[in-house]
């Protein structure tokens, strides 16, 4: 199989890492290109034997499996341009929510896949959302889950949920590290502990609280219950928590939930108007 990206941004590019570490796809059979060329060549710099293509037409004529990494509002026109040159024996795969494989598939005459990723997946972990439309064949349907599963864990999941579950899997990295990096910041002001050393003790022990869970040696509910020993410093700490969270998450969720159907709206008026 031969595999194509069109958008090598910041995800494109986390992809493009997954799959040559993990060895999903060997480099000459990758074709990728980039609205700014330069970023496409500047992967083939890591990976010689990539193909960079200077259209997106180049990529669909080389390429049986698309993957799409462009913002949702390109979509529409990027797909519109390139549907003279897709066959029905290809794939196109979108990695962004607000674009349901239904929408998709209306647009193309080939099969259709949503595969949602996350930062994570470049240390070859985390999760890949998965939808696939309704002309998906099973063939390939199980080569692109077998292909996920060498650099993350797939998910298949329903479309009214891909939201809030790319808010946990795509998103949340973003969201707990700038919640701990506010940790940090809090540490240096109101103690003598340094910036350096608070950061350097962070993230060891995000990486130590994650191989608790990957080993399975606490659920979440269990890690929080036997560090919090009654009447102890976490306690006290929790408690903190818990007066000044708030109503927090909900207003996180409300807020990508209000852009997500913006989105989706905008997508909605594209298709209306072609």
């Amino acid at each position: 199989m031969k595999w194509g990206v069109i958008g090598t941004g910041n995800m494109g590019e986390i992809l493009i890492d997954s799959w040559m570490t993990s060895h999903v796809v060997k480099q000459e059979d990758l074709h990728i290109t980039n609205r700014t060329i330069n970023k496409a060549y500047a992967i083939q710099d890591r990976y010689p034997n990539v193909h960079v293509c200077e259209t997106a037409e180049k990529v669909v004529k080389e390429a049986d499996i698309l993957y799409i990494c462009v913002k949702p509002l390109e979509i529409h026109s990027l797909l519109t341009d390139l549907y003279p040159y897709l066959s029905e024996d290809q794939c196109i795969v979108s990695i962004t929510s607000p674009f349901s494989v239904e929408r998709l598939e209306s647009l193309v005459p080939c099969q259709v896949a949503r595969m949602i990723p996350s930062i994570t997946n470049r240390a070859k972990s985390g999760v890949t959302l998965a939808t696939f439309g309704s002309r998906i064949t099973k063939e390939m349907e199980g080569y692109l889950l077998q292909s996920a599963n060498l650099y993350s864990t797939p998910q298949l999941i329903e479309d009214n949920i891909t939201r809030i579950a790319s808010d946990i899997v795509s998103c949340g990295p973003a969201f707990f590290g700038y919640l701990a990096e506010q940790y940090i910041l809090a540490a240096t002001e109101e103690t003598n502990v340094s910036k350096e050393l608070a950061s350097d003790l962070t993230e060891k022990m995000f990486i130590g609280f994650g191989k608790l869970l990957e080993d399975g040696h606490y659920s979440l509910p269990e890690l929080i219950d036997k560090v919090c020993v009654k009447g102890g410093v976490t306690g006290e700490g929790i408690r903190a928590i818990d007066a000044n969270l708030g109503e927090l998450f909900h207003s996180l969720i409300e807020a990508t939930h209000d852009k997500f159907k913006e989105d989706v709206e905008k997508i909605s008026h594209q298709l209306l108007d072609k």
